[in-house]
């Protein structure tokens, strides 16, 4: 078995796209959500909140015959791949276009505008707005094929779309892929664009919050106050690489990923599984060779829905004990594919800098929620050699991965 490492990390948020900038936002108690008022147009939709990305911008070098196949969700998904790359130091390196790099990397959906219109042909029986690149844009493995495509990559393509596991689900196939010898480099992550269309999606389950009028007060991850979840988007990427293969070049690594598992309710579309999602920590536990008690940091889904944060926490109760928690969805919404890549990143960070962020709006812990260590108020100075980041997902589908300090 090889050993897999991470030699470069970046991400995309509403808070900013680097370290510094998010944890600005983190000690100035800020999120990245507003009140989202081109939605009035939606009568029916309760709720007005959104995290857009209002900075992100496409880089100068960018050139249209490059770009052509991409919409919103693959452009943040190929600059921070960009970034990734450029932070581990393989831009222009030539194992990226030698088949011993690959990518796996994952979204809920591809880019709305395209679906908009083929919905139109379908429902106006007008085609006018449907070109060579409309499939591209729109197809759910769109970040993957132009990620791949923009930077030449032969190996193998991994694309998962599993909606709030896509990113994390796309970092454990990455891993696996290394970790059994099939590749020596992985790209991967997560991204997502914001629409309308999905914040329905949770709006017509009663999932969403509704404090139109206030809201940085949402989301309240864990709260007994907590009205449901806001909609994000932004991306994440991360590059794996084989230890032996790092080294050799002299790469410097952020961590080691040395434990991944994934597993399936089996049970209902939408309503989570407190008894599976225990059983995905402990596969990982398991793939890392860890017990429970090794874990000093998890970082939660805690998406502020009711069922969602009760499960959760119960099963995260059940496997590890009174850990310390926390929710960045609470900073930056629920971005879907690519809240597992962007936490992923973060937990990283986190874990090297010896400092946590708490969740934001959690001033009292639902009593229905499992006894854990929840982060409050300031940011948390911890060391620990070990951090679990934690994904659910529709369908029943869950993740969990661990991440170890490296020590040369």
């Amino acid at each position: 078995m090889k050993r897999v490492v991470v030699t470069g990390m970046a991400g995309i948020t509403s808070l900013g796209h680097d370290w510094d900038s998010i944890a600005n936002a983190v000690i100035e108690k800020r999120n990245g959500i507003c009140r989202m008022d081109e939605w009035d147009i939606y009568a029916d939709l309760n709720t007005r909140l959104g995290a857009p990305v209002h900075d992100f911008t496409v880089p100068a070098h960018f050139t249209r015959k490059k770009t052509r196949s991409m919409g919103r969700v693959a452009l943040m998904s190929t600059v921070a791949a960009e970034k990734s790359l450029r932070d581990a130091g393989l831009l222009e390196h030539p194992v990226l276009k030698s088949g011993h790099t690959g990518i796996a990397f994952g979204s809920s959906t591809g880019s709305t505008d395209a679906i908009r219109d083929f919905g139109s042909m379908l429902i106006n029986h007008d085609a006018r707005g449907i070109n060579a690149t409309s499939y591209i844009r729109m197809m759910s493995h769109t970040a993957a094929v132009n990620v791949a495509l923009y930077f030449g990559l032969r190996g193998r393509t991994l694309p998962t779309s599993s909606a709030c596991t896509s990113g994390s689900m796309a970092i454990g196939q990455a891993y696996e892929a290394i970790k059994y010898g099939k590749q020596a480099v992985m790209l991967a992550g997560g991204a997502e664009e914001l629409c309308a269309s999905e914040a329905a999606v949770f709006d017509t389950m009663f999932a969403t919050s509704t404090r139109n009028d206030t809201p940085h007060l949402s989301p309240r991850p864990y709260d007994k106050d907590r009205d449901g979840l806001v909609i994000g988007e932004g991306a994440g990427c991360i590059i794996l690489e084989e230890l032996e293969h790092a080294r050799a070049r002299g790469a410097h690594i952020h961590a080691e990923l040395v434990g991944y598992g994934t597993n399936s309710d089996g049970a209902h579309v939408t309503r989570p599984e407190a008894d599976t999602m225990g059983i995905a920590m402990q596969l990982a536990l398991e793939d890392a060779g860890l017990p429970p008690t090794a874990i000093g940091y998890v970082n939660g889904h805690g998406t502020a829905t009711d069922q969602g944060d009760v499960a959760e926490t119960q099963a995260t109760r059940h496997i590890l004990g009174h850990t310390p928690i926390s929710s960045l969805k609470s900073y930056f919404g629920h971005t879907l594919g690519a809240c597992g890549a962007v936490e992923s990143w973060l937990s990283i960070e986190m874990m090297n800098r010896d400092w946590y962020i708490p969740t934001l709006n959690l001033t009292t812990v639902d009593d229905r929620c499992g006894d854990l260590d929840y982060l409050q108020g300031e940011p948390r100075r911890m060391q620990h050699e070990y951090v679990m980041n934690n994904n659910f997902a529709f369908g029943g589908i869950n993740t969990s991965l661990i991440f170890k300090r490296y020590a040369a």
